[in-house]
């Protein structure tokens, strides 16, 4: 059953987006009604009532997200890390400094609900790996860049 959480991250989802190794879902929806989902891995916090991410600027998850503004990430990780994080969308840096391709994305959080079961627990997220050296050199600045900003903004 769903619980509501307030605007702030609690402690083990904002402890969880610090490490960077966590897959969330970005929930959108396109103009004429069409829902779209989205896996991300750049997500940084920025305080405890807002985010950073990056996403490419022809997806289009950041297309809806431009017009709609309204998104819902969804995180699921280990130790029953169950979230689901609505928030409005501000594009903060577009390029990004990493990458022409990359956008960075402001969420201010609206609301944040617990999806936590009576009747089962999330014992591990999504289990990923790089595919190559440059692929993690590659989201290892786009992460970096995100610290920054987490600090500068």
């Amino acid at each position: 059953m769903a619980k509501h959480v307030g605007v702030k991250l609690p402690d083990d989802l904002y402890n969880l987006l610090q490490k960077g190794k966590t897959i969330a879902v970005l929930a959108t929806f396109s103009e004429k009604g069409t829902p779209n989902t989205t896996p991300l891995w750049c997500i940084y916090p920025k305080g405890k009532e807002s985010l950073l991410l990056t996403i490419h600027k022809e997806h289009s998850g950041y297309i809806n997200m431009v017009w709609q503004k309204k998104i819902m990430l969804c995180f699921m990780d280990e130790n029953n890390v169950t979230y689901s994080v609505l928030g409005r969308a501000g594009v903060v840096r577009a390029p990004s400094l990493v990458n022409p391709l990359m956008n960075v994305v402001h969420i201010d959080i609206i609301d944040i609900k617990s999806d936590r079961s009576i009747l089962m627990r999330v014992d591990s997220g999504v289990q990923w790996s790089y595919i190559s050296q440059e692929a993690e050199d590659f989201s290892g600045a786009l992460m970096d860049e995100l610290k920054e900003l987490a600090t500068s903004l």
